[in-house]
């Protein structure tokens, strides 16, 4: 009992049908597959630096993409990278007295002093972005 309501079955198809009304199929051609690894290619560093645009003020300090105060994402990005280089043993960038003897508190003492040479970059979905120093969104 064959049945010609699938439109997905080609004529030259050898369909049968079991005791339940299921139709089975032979599968004639094989379809190579390919793996991701095929498809991917190679992208030059031109083709990177077209896409990714960096947006500068025109004058001063201008914060153009995002909040002009540094939020507690970048903070806590902050300060857990400069804890880790200063457990590490990077020297410290201020005076250390004797009460800083914890990384994350010498960290947060000196993105408060404002002496880390960091710059957050933010990004727009469309490529653009900006990099801005830690001092502008501090202020």
């Amino acid at each position: 009992m064959e049945s010609n309501n699938n439109k997905d079955i080609e004529s030259n198809d050898n369909v049968t049908s079991d005791s339940k009304g299921v139709l089975i199929t032979e599968v004639s051609e094989v379809t190579e597959y390919v793996t991701p690894q095929e498809i991917v290619r190679e992208v030059s560093k031109d083709e990177i630096e077209e896409s990714m645009r960096e947006l500068k003020p025109r004058e001063g300090k201008a914060v153009l993409v995002g909040p002009n105060k540094l939020t507690r994402f970048e903070k806590a990005r902050i300060v857990g990278a400069r804890a880790l280089q200063l457990s590490l043993g990077a020297p410290p960038l201020v005076v250390v007295s004797d009460n800083l003897i914890d990384s994350i508190k010498l960290a947060e003492y000196e993105l408060d002093k404002k002496v880390l040479p960091i710059s957050v970059r933010r990004v727009l979905p469309d490529g653009k972005y900006q990099n801005i120093p830690i001092t502008w969104l501090l202020d």
